[in-house]
């Protein structure tokens, strides 16, 4: 059975929702996963979402993504649900099962500044739960992902979490206790090789995880850090062609494949490099390059 490979729209990077479309098909994916920032441009610009299923024919829509900074609180969690509950109603026409959630804060700045004792406290950046010890930032990002799921659950869909490895919940550990304190079966793991490699997750906590958790696997390549002294820094520690980079991406793949995960493996990438260069080249070379590693 030939493996399940997605395009996330990252590996055609400076496309839009038309174009990505055409190249995934054009490089013989199955799947694309498509991403917020275009959908939404897309929508802005005054195209109705019944627009992309015909456009879409051929793909399967793996995932939609992401929803951001979900410890949102006060005011702004309530224009967190509000925006689940939009990406939930796009999912459901273009035929996405999952929608995705990512901890933050999502600008690793504001990370950098707070530990090195530079962040005030009428700083006007999102601050995420930085500062909170974390049985707190647990608890208020776990009652956020409850009520998301809940969203998701009513128009027949499952969320996947994606810790940022800048994040201050950035940890495979900190993934599943969301989800036992959610306490929602629609609730999963976005397995993304950087997001894990980067943060210190080791490959025995990846072939112990139930496979039934795993929504779907981001591969993705990065660059060595001191983890002990750096925060991680997409634009730096991520910018490097899929391949390229430090992780030994056989290795995770392996691991992932000995929990008997047999989702979409999706390719995801940050590197500017490959951004000027022709998106259908790229597109093809990484499914190539995913093929071989998924085998």
């Amino acid at each position: 059975m030939a493996p399940k490979i997605s395009m996330n729209v990252t590996t055609t990077f400076h496309g839009n929702v038309v174009t990505d479309i055409k190249h995934a098909k054009a490089a013989a994916y199955t799947g694309i996963e498509l991403q917020s920032p275009k959908l939404y441009r897309y929508l802005a610009a005054g195209y109705a979402v019944e627009t992309l299923p015909e456009m879409l024919e051929g793909l399967t829509v793996t995932g939609l993504g992401a929803v951001l900074d979900i410890e949102r609180q006060g005011a702004a969690r309530r224009d967190f649900l509000a925006e689940v509950r939009r990406l939930c109603e796009v999912a459901v026409v273009v035929g996405a099962p999952l929608v995705q959630l990512c901890t933050g804060p999502v600008d690793w700045n504001v990370v950098r500044d707070f530990r090195a004792g530079r962040l005030e406290a009428d700083d006007p950046r999102y601050c995420a739960t930085l500062g909170l010890d974390e049985a707190e930032a647990l608890r208020v990002t776990a009652s956020n992902v409850r009520d998301a799921a809940d969203i998701a659950a009513e128009h027949g869909l499952d969320v996947y979490l994606e810790p940022l490895a800048w994040a201050r919940l950035n940890r495979c550990r900190h993934a599943l206790q969301l989800i036992e304190q959610a306490g929602r079966d629609n609730v999963g793991i976005a397995l993304d090789t950087w997001h894990f490699w980067t943060t210190g997750d080791t490959l025995d906590e990846v072939r112990a995880l139930p496979k039934e958790l795993i929504k779907a696997v981001h591969l993705s390549d990065g660059l060595e850090l001191d983890r002990a002294t750096e925060v991680p820094d997409q634009s730096r520690h991520r910018n490097v062609v899929i391949g390229g980079g430090s992780i030994p991406l056989q290795q995770w793949v392996d691991a992932i494949k000995s929990t008997g995960y047999d989702g979409w493996w999706v390719s995801e990438m940050f590197s500017t490099r490959a951004d000027e260069q022709d998106p259908l080249a790229v597109a093809t070379a990484m499914r190539t390059l995913l093929a071989t590693l998924v085998g």
